[in-house]
């Protein structure tokens, strides 16, 4: 090592102390393992970079970043490229070959505690052939796969244990063989890390099991042999009343072996555990870089963790016809970084006020003559108009089976020169066609809806305006101007699915009058004639949110944790985003129980109708808030003296109290809509990233909740099962979206009984 280089490192070696020392104020600004966005013309005088390039080529580098990480290596375009030693304060450490920032290559990673990591890595990953040496002195060398062993490998742990054989997602299952100190061996078939399927179990004194296992233990057809000869053959169960065989004695056994209890073997395997081996306590791709970019540039700094993803939290939209995408020369399965603790941020930090977010723009782009859609605006607006105005005879709501018919549908042709039935208009030729017009036409009457007024927000002389970008699910949304009403794209399947639970919806809806699933208005088709022949559906629901008074705060809620966090900085939030399940930090405090008991009825509703993916839609309005936008608590007010009361954004005080205060009233509130409630702050552990429900404060806010169960139209198809076992690979089941319709029922019902309780 020359001169330079030890100077260097006994920088970093000063610095890293400085930085351990001065902890608890390196964590408030970038977290405990956070990257550091660091200008150039922030650099200190510690930066030893001499071969500074501007043509985007390599150039060796050493570098001090101001948290007291280190670098040294190859360098390029303001990242790690080539070969490179990184230092974290924390003592981990990386050298190797890197990509564009990413560890990418053949490298070797350290920990702090002595555990290491020699091998392939993939866009931040342990992936590919690889050596862990944990700090207790268990050994693995074998294949891995997102930093978890997956195909064939050999773990050699410190307690004398052996296991050669196939992992799947970090466990042993397929075949494989277990040795035990003492000599005992296993082999044969493996599963979540257990001895599952066939096997053969042989002791150190020459005795052996040959059959079949369940949950580590013999479980069905099986038998048990002794060296000289004899054996038990039988159906093998723990409960010794489904216990049973017959012994068959060798020429040289002796009388008091045909007593032999077949119990006695379990108690024997009860001394052979199988070892599950250390944890590990950071993985490398969770790591953070202190990557540097130029001020006198135009890019806005991005974040970076050594895998070189850019969001943190937030798991990639899925492509339906691609549940691969290729990153490079690798295919890889999409993944998901979680949000690192920061008490920077008020959802973990309770000494931080909460405060209202910004207000953001209205939604949506106005639809003007030169959108792209401006004709289909035009055709809808006019199908709406034929489809409400057209004369019906007066029904009940009682309907006949065959109005829920499919087939049932009528056709109508709108020529530009009008016909006996249709208005001219200055729009191509399309065909308009209404889905079951019956039943929408009673659902509009059960839901209270004025045709008039419904007319009015959809066809009115005001435009629709689209939404700026379609959801995950590829469809596009249109709001009315009033915000009464909300028009959303359909593919041809989510159609079906309506169509055929379309009675239930109906009988459900009728059924129960505080439902709290989505209303849906009408079911439509457009369709151009002409060469192109395009065909859109579209269905009208309610807008859930629409309310005179501000919403200061959206949830979307679905129980499930992988990818259900914002990409948004808190100080980018607005009142318009929509936050996710890893983003609330509130339990909501409704002064009736009501609520509990029409989840239930919703939630079994959607289960029987094998639907899922639906998430609880929250909209919060803060009553109190003071001149410098902080949230008042509820004990606080009468301290404050001087809160924010503009109309346009509190309800009148007065009238909210009178509706607190007298029961009566209460009876004109429906469940979901303009809810007098209480909020209570919560704040999440820094340790428990996937906390789902933070930690209680007791510190409560007044507001008016709105919300509903939005999204009811997901089928359990092909492609949600296949999405399923894709990500299951590499995540926890239970903590994806994609489930099967009970589990997922069950699941959302018991995280919204968590985030709703009864305010005592």
């Amino acid at each position: 090592m020359n001169k330079e280089q030890s100077s260097v490192l006994k920088a970093w070696e000063a610095t890293m102390r400085k930085t351990q020392a001065a902890k608890k104020r390196a964590n408030s600004i970038f977290g405990i393992t956070s990257m550091a966005n660091v200008a150039q013309n922030d650099v200190e005088d510690d930066d030893t970079d001499k071969n500074v390039s501007t043509s985007g080529e390599a150039y060796f580098a050493e570098k001090i970043l101001p948290n007291g990480d280190y670098y040294t290596g190859q360098w390029q375009d303001n990242f790690p490229d080539g070969q490179g030693k990184y230092l974290w304060t924390d003592g981990c450490m990386y050298i190797g070959e890197w990509h564009k920032g990413k560890t990418m290559g053949r490298g070797r990673f350290t920990w702090p505690s002595g555990a290491s990591y020699e091998g392939e890595f993939k866009t931040g990953y342990m992936d590919g052939t690889g050596m862990y040496i944990g700090a207790n002195g268990d050994t693995y060398k074998g294949n891995w796969v997102m930093n978890l062993k997956h195909g064939h490998g050999m773990m050699q742990y410190s307690n004398g244990d052996l296991f050669d054989g196939e992992w799947r997602r970090g466990l042993q299952e397929g075949h494989g063989k277990y040795q035990w100190k003492n000599k005992n061996y296993y082999v044969g078939e493996w599963k979540n890390g257990v001895i599952f399927g066939k096997g053969t179990f042989v002791w150190n004194n020459g005795n052996k099991y040959d059959g079949f296992w369940e949950d580590g233990l013999p479980k069905g057809n099986g038998t048990y042999q002794w060296p000289d000869g004899s054996f038990y053959v039988g159906n093998w169960n723990k409960d010794p009343d489904e216990q049973n065989g017959t012994f068959y004695p060798s020429e040289s056994s002796s009388a008091a072996d045909h007593e032999w209890d077949p119990t006695t073997v379990y108690n024997d395997l009860a001394n052979n555990k199988v070892c599950h081996g250390e944890r590990v306590s950071i993985m490398p791709s969770q790591k953070r870089l202190a990557m540097w970019y130029s001020t006198k540039g135009g890019d806005r700094p991005r974040r970076l963790s050594v895998d070189g993803r850019a969001s943190v939290g937030v798991e990639r939209p899925l492509d339906k016809t691609s549940l691969w995408e290729n990153d490079g020369d690798r295919t890889s399965l999409r993944d998901l970084d979680y949000e690192l603790y920061d008490d920077t941020n008020p959802k973990f930090n309770l000494g931080l006020p909460l405060k209202v977010p910004k207000l953001g723009k209205r939604q949506g782009e106005t639809i003007s003559k030169v959108h792209r859609n401006y004709e289909l605006m035009l055709n809808l607006q006019l199908g709406i108009r034929h489809s409400v105005g057209r004369p019906a005879p007066a029904t009940g709501f009682d309907l006949k089976a065959s109005a829920f018919d499919p087939k049932e549908k009528i056709w109508t042709r709108f020529p530009p020169e009008g016909s006996k039935y249709t208005p001219p208009h200055q729009s191509c030729e399309f065909r308009w066609k209404d889905y079951c017009p019956v039943v929408f036409r009673t659902l509009r009457k059960l839901f209270k809806v004025d045709p008039a007024d419904y007319m009015i927000s959809i066809c009115g002389n005001d435009a629709l305006r689209e939404l700026s970008s379609p959801g995950k699910s590829g469809s596009f949304f249109y709001l009315t101007n009033d915000d009464r009403y909300m028009i959303k794209t359909m593919k041809k399947s989510e159609t079906k699915v309506f169509l055929r639970m379309l009675s239930a919806y109906y009988n459900h809806c009728r059924s129960f009058e505080n439902t709290l699933v989505i209303k849906y208005y009408g079911l439509h088709s457009v369709k151009l004639t002409g060469p192109a022949q395009k065909k859109v559906r579209f269905i009208i629901m309610g807008n859930l949110l629409r309310s005179d008074i501000t919403i200061h705060r959206r949830f979307d809620l679905k129980g499930s944790s992988l990818g259900r966090i914002t990409d948004k900085a808190e100080s980018e939030i607005d009142n318009i985003t929509i936050l996710k399940d890893l983003d609330l930090n509130f339990i909501f405090k409704l002064q009736k129980s009501w609520f509990q008991e029409q989840i239930d009825r919703d939630c079994e509703f959607l289960e029987q109708e094998r639907t899922m993916d639906y998430s609880l839609l929250v909209g919060l309005h803060f009553r109190e808030i003071s001149p410098n936008g902080e949230l008042i608590p509820c004990e606080r007010r009468s301290l404050s003296g001087n809160s924010q009361n503009d109309s346009a954004h509190q309800l009148p005080r007065t009238d909210m109290d009178q509706l607190l205060l007298d029961p009566k009233r209460w009876a004109s509130i429906k469940l979901g809509t303009n809810i007098p409630a209480r909020v209570e702050r919560t704040i999440r552990k820094p340790e428990l990233e996937l906390q789902l429900v933070g930690e209680r404060t007791g510190e409560c806010y007044e507001v008016v909740m709105f919300f509903g169960i939005i999204d009811i139209l997901q089928d359990y198809d092909i492609t949600k099962k296949l999405e399923h076992a894709y990500k299951s690979i590499q995540y926890d089941p239970t903590s994806i979206s994609a489930v099967d319709p009970k589990q997922y029922s069950r699941r959302f019902r018991d995280f919204i009984f968590k985030v709703f309780a009864e305010d005592t």
